[in-house]
C-alpha cells in the first residue's frame, strides 16, 4: 500500500507540474487582432507592431529599420551618472525635438523622430516606449540579429537632454570612452553597441552620397563591419575627406573615423577583433549592451516585459569573409595579443558597395 500511495503521489505531482507549466504558457486572444499573448497587457503592442511593419519598416532590414535603431542610442545616451541631467531612454528626443534635434550630433534624426511620433500618438504610447519598440522591431528585421527585449511603461520625458551627450565620429577614443563611462558603459560595451554599424549607413557626413553603408552586407547583422574596418583604407566613397570620415577599403563604403580608431586603439582593438570571426559572441554582447541602453535612467521595476511581441530574426546568410579583391595581407594588425583571423576571399573583381 505504501508503494501504491507513493506512486499515486508521484503521478499527482507530475500532473500538477504539467498543469502549472500549461498555465504559464497559456495565451489569450488579443481583441480585434490575429495575435495572442501570454500577457494581455502586451496585446496593444501587437497592433503597433503590425502598423509599424506595414507603414514604416516594411518588415525589412532597410533604411527605416536602421534609423529606428539609431534613434534608440541618440535618445538614451542623454544621461549622466555624475551630473544632474538627462532621463536616458525617455523619448526626450521627440518630446523636446525642437531642442535636441538642433544638436549637430543628431543630424538626420529629425526624420526618424517625425516618423515615429504619429505612431505613438495614434496608439497612445509614450515617446520613450515607441522609440525602443521600433528599435527592437527594426533590429529583428535584420537576419543574424539577436532578438532584443522590450519593456514598456516609461513615463514621458520632463526635460531635454543637453548638447554634447552623443559621441561624434571625429572625437578621440579617450573622449568618447569618457562620455560613455559617464553614462555607465565600459569600453567593451561601447564596442558591442557598435555592432549596430553592421546594419547602418551614413547620410550626413557626405551629403552628396546619402545611404552610404559602413560594410558590404548592410542588410545583415553580421561580423563584416569588424573585418572590413580592419582593412587598409584606399579611398573615399564621395567627395571626401569630410569631418568624421577616413579612407575606406571598398568603393562605395564609408568608414567612420571613430570606427577606424576603435579598431586600432590599444584599449579596444582586441575587443574589436574578437567579434570578427564570432557572430554568436557579437550578437550576445550587442543584446546585453542594448538591454542596458534601452532602460537607461528608468526604474525597471515599474516596466512591463512585452518581449514576446518582438519578432524572431532570421538567421544570417553571410559567413565571415574578405571582400573580393582583399586578403589577409590588407589587414592592419592592431591587437597585440592575437593575430587577426584569416578568412576566404570572395571570388570575382574588386567589390563595389551600393547605397542602402
Amino acid at each position: 500500500m505504501a508503494i501504491k500511495s507513493l506512486l499515486v503521489s508521484i503521478v499527482s505531482i507530475a500532473v500538477l507540474l504539467q498543469t502549472s507549466q500549461a498555465a504559464i504558457v497559456k495565451r489569450v486572444a488579443c481583441p480585434n487582432s490575429k495575435h495572442t499573448a501570454v500577457n494581455a497587457a502586451c496585446c496593444s503592442w501587437f497592433d503597433v507592431l503590425d502598423d509599424l511593419q506595414e507603414n514604416l519598416l516594411q518588415s525589412e532590414c532597410g533604411e527605416n529599420s536602421h534609423s529606428a535603431l539609431r534613434i534608440v542610442f541618440h535618445d538614451a545616451i542623454g544621461f549622466s551618472l555624475t551630473k544632474d541631467f538627462g532621463g536616458g531612454a525617455d523619448g526626450s528626443i521627440i518630446k523636446f525635438g525642437a531642442t535636441e534635434l538642433e544638436f549637430a550630433a543628431n543630424a538626420g534624426i529629425d526624420e526618424t523622430a517625425g516618423d515615429l511620433q504619429p505612431f505613438a500618438d495614434k496608439h497612445g504610447k509614450t515617446y520613450g516606449d515607441i522609440i525602443n519598440f521600433a528599435g527592437a522591431v527594426g533590429v529583428a528585421n535584420c537576419p543574424g540579429a539577436p532578438r532584443l527585449p522590450f519593456l514598456f511603461g516609461r513615463p514621458n520625458a520632463t526635460a531635454p537632454a543637453p548638447d554634447g551627450t552623443v559621441p561624434e565620429p571625429f572625437q578621440t577614443i579617450p573622449v568618447i570612452l569618457a562620455r560613455m563611462a559617464d553614462a555607465g558603459f565600459s569600453p567593451a560595451e561601447m564596442i558591442a553597441l557598435l555592432a549596430s554599424h553592421s546594419i547602418a549607413a551614413a547620410d550626413e557626413i557626405d551629403t552628396t552620397i546619402p545611404g552610404t553603408p559602413f560594410d558590404s552586407s548592410f542588410d545583415q547583422f553580421d561580423t563584416q563591419i569588424f573585418i572590413e574596418t580592419q582593412l587598409r583604407g584606399t579611398g573615399f566613397p564621395g567627395t571626401g575627406p569630410h569631418q568624421g570620415e577616413v579612407e575606406s577599403p571598398l568603393v562605395g563604403e564609408m568608414r567612420l573615423q571613430s570606427d577606424h580608431n576603435f579598431a586600432r586603439d590599444e584599449t579596444t582593438s582586441c575587443i574589436w577583433q574578437s567579434f570578427a570571426d564570432n557572430q554568436p559572441l557579437m550578437a550576445q554582447e550587442f543584446a546585453a549592451a542594448m538591454k542596458k541602453l534601452q532602460v537607461l535612467g528608468q526604474d525597471v521595476s515599474k516596466l512591463v516585459d512585452c518581449s514576446e511581441v518582438i519578432p524572431i530574426p532570421k538567421k544570417s546568410t553571410v559567413t565571415p569573409h574578405f571582400p573580393a579583391g582583399k586578403t589577409h595581407a590588407d589587414i592592419e594588425q592592431a591587437c597585440a595579443t592575437a593575430a587577426f583571423p584569416d578568412f576566404p576571399t570572395l571570388p570575382g573583381p574588386a567589390q563595389t558597395v551600393g547605397p542602402v
